[in-house]
């Protein structure tokens, strides 16, 4: 995948595919120039043998196909910055990814769109809910779906078209921000 973005997109959508109705996604990224993207979610989890097995492509819950490739890609795009991936997982009660990747290393690829990958996360699953926090030196911003949900008072769904847009320009503001005061505009 060419932009974390498109990973983040990836397991998260597995996440809610695992009936996850709370998953926290929390992307950390500090002077040294180091980003860490944590998921968290509450859904099934994962066996020990599923999870000692996750990583081999042809590993997957799927029924449609024989391969599961998103641990597997993430892995190796976290490995080639320098970093890594770990998986903790109880069943039951969810399962956690965190990847560390180095960014100042030629194979790290950009960010990408994620305003617009967290929009289309909540959107696509309204039942669930979503804690996105993301943090650079020099400030953070978070997005609570619970929150969301209490303003607009159970009338108007998240996955309503006037909660998208102003959703994504909300994150797209809120990026902004946090980069300004970083100084990476």
């Amino acid at each position: 995948m060419k932009e974390l973005a498109l990973h983040l997109l990836d397991i998260v959508k597995n996440s809610t595919a695992a009936g996850a109705t709370l998953v926290e996604v929390c992307l950390t990224e500090d002077e040294a120039q180091t980003l860490t993207i944590v998921i968290r979610d509450n859904g099934r989890g994962m066996s020990p043998d599923f999870l000692a097995a996750v990583s081999d492509p042809f590993t997957t819950t799927r029924t449609t196909r024989k391969v599961g490739m998103g641990i597997p890609l993430y892995r190796l795009t976290a490995e080639q910055t320098g970093g890594g991936l770990t998986l903790e997982s109880t069943q039951g009660v969810g399962t956690t990814v965190t990847a560390v990747f180095h960014r100042e290393h030629l194979d790290c690829p950009p960010l990408g769109d994620l305003p617009g990958v967290m929009a289309m996360l909540i959107q696509g699953s309204p039942k669930a809910d979503f804690l996105f926090t993301h943090t650079l030196p020099t400030g953070s911003y978070t997005l609570d779906t619970r929150e969301m949900r209490e303003l607009l008072g159970g009338d108007v769904p998240l996955d309503a078209p006037e909660v998208f847009l102003w959703l994504t320009e909300y994150l797209k503001e809120q990026e902004s921000n946090i980069k300004a005061s970083h100084g990476t505009l």
